[in-house]
């Protein structure tokens, strides 16, 4: 018998917000245990919750980008649960009336074509405290600091049938996220969490299997191993003719296996009812056009232009638009060098490497890109080979950002030669030295061109111009 997987995501998106959903405490992450609390986080008696309008207008945001309906009036809802991570005993929630429903994201799985996971709802509520099992030999200690901080949740219907299209489903998230500048999307730091709720069942039946919910995935690659690893238990099972159980468990990383942690809870295990202290969340059409006026660009808007307009390859855009800073800089740098496709090289290769090597990203990058432009302007001119700008030249700009590039180019002694006389020289003194390759050449062998070009480029150290030497060789091997 042949299965399928369905497979639905739960996304916690971390709010980029100063202060916690419900209190002022900071949200800032990296202080010292539970110093980021107050008694409204920790829940005295007595305590009060307010509204976060930054989170509120996040969450919208979110909304927006993914073509969601905002809800206009929100009530939140208080999710009962005793853990020693929630002090108050309950975590504030929106139950029924999710501020966000519908909406749609496309992927691109890497097996290629396109397809349309569909969005149950995005609602916003309050995050937990974290529990760390490694600080002590004995006990798990509590820090409340993240406690209150504001969170959406991205509830996907389930659409999703392999580990791969959720991979192709978190990476776009994240990568949405960033754009809108509301989460910073660190799945190591936990500002971004998944759990997918996964189930198989005969191809072709409509009837759903068991569901079994995967928590503990600190990366997009754990998503899709966790998510593989729990299609492939759950098939063994069946095929036993064992029952898959309905539960929560847990990814091990390090031998991508998932673990049993407990019965999966039903709804009405949670005691959901209307937060008494807070009163309905309004959102307004004015509002609402005041969020969208302010919304940047998106990712597919910006493909769709660099794919049109500046006729760069479906790979080129998509790796340029991964990153929203990275498309902002080459977009400055397309304003001012019309090579498109050479600007393109320098961010994708060059620059994206060199940030990699060093762990920086593009906005601490020394060279703006009025030097890029300059570098791709010395290249087509033909002062110097694309070799040299790339190992030799470029290096030393990035080492002497304030230096200007033909500066450097003469300190460097890089400028390529295009004189005639000093080609013609080489070449002959190449082709006198290989006279059997010479034959070969002219008895069909038109390949050994390169080698030609290559040997007279070292004899040169780097100097001759290579297309004047290729002319150049090309007449002498012809007998001209």
């Amino acid at each position: 018998m042949e299965f399928e997987a369905v497979i639905g995501l739960e996304i916690h998106v971390q709010l980029l917000t100063k202060s916690k959903a419900f209190s002022s405490d900071s949200a800032d992450f990296g202080a010292m245990p539970n110093t980021n609390v107050s008694v409204i986080s920790l829940g005295h008696p007595g305590t009060l919750p307010k509204h976060n309008k930054k989170a509120i207008e996040q969450a919208v945001k979110m909304g927006l980008a993914l073509g969601c309906n905002i809800r206009k009036v929100n009530h939140y809802s208080r999710k009962n649960y005793f853990y020693a991570d929630l002090p108050k005993g309950y975590q504030i929630t929106q139950f029924d009336t999710p501020i966000c429903n519908g909406g749609v994201v496309t992927v691109k799985p890497s097996n290629g074509g396109k397809k349309e996971i569909r969005l149950t709802r995005i609602h916003m509520e309050e995050d937990t405290g974290k529990s760390m099992h490694d600080q002590d030999m004995y006990d798990s200690l509590i820090d409340y600091n993240r406690a209150g901080t504001p969170l959406i949740e991205v509830v996907t219907e389930p659409d999703i049938r392999t580990g791969e299209e959720a991979y192709a489903f978190v990476s776009e998230i994240r990568r949405l996220v960033r754009y809108l500048d509301i989460c910073d999307g660190n799945m190591e730091e936990g500002s971004l969490r998944c759990d997918a709720n996964v189930s198989i069942r005969p191809k072709g039946s409509p009837t759903f299997g068991t569901k079994v919910e995967v928590k503990n995935m600190n990366s997009i690659s754990n998503v899709k191993r966790a998510i593989d690893h729990e299609i492939q238990r759950q098939t063994e099972l069946v095929l036993k003719g064992e029952k898959v159980e309905g539960e929560t468990r847990g990814f091990n990383a390090v031998q991508g296996t998932t673990f049993s942690m407990r019965k999966k809870e039903m709804v009405n295990d949670y005691r959901y009812f209307p937060e008494p202290d807070l009163p309905p969340m309004i959102v307004t059409e004015e509002y609402l056009k005041a969020v969208q006026l302010n919304m940047p660009e998106l990712p597919e808007t910006l493909y769709n232009r660099f794919t049109a307009d500046y006729q760069l390859s479906a790979y080129d855009a998509g790796v340029l638009t991964d990153d929203r800073d990275t498309a902002l800089y080459f977009e400055k740098l397309a304003g001012i060098s019309k090579n498109y496709k050479a600007a393109a090289n320098w961010v994708n290769v060059h620059i994206k490497g060199y940030l990699n090597e060093n762990g920086l990203d593009i906005q601490q990058f020394p060279l703006g890109p009025e030097a890029i432009h300059e570098l791709i302007q010395v290249i087509e001119a033909g002062v110097l080979s694309s070799s040299a700008a790339a190992q030799k030249l470029f290096p030393a700009m990035i080492e002497n950002p304030q230096v200007a590039v033909n500066t450097l180019i003469d300190k460097l002694n890089l400028a390529q030669n295009n004189d005639d006389g000093f080609i013609e020289a080489l070449a002959d003194e190449i082709i006198a030295k290989f006279p059997d390759k010479v034959a070969e050449f002219r008895n069909g062998k038109t390949g050994l061109l390169g080698m030609f070009v290559g040997e007279v480029m070292k004899a040169s150290k780097g100097k001759a111009e290579p297309k004047k030497t290729n002319e150049i060789i090309l007449k002498k091997l012809n007998g001209n």
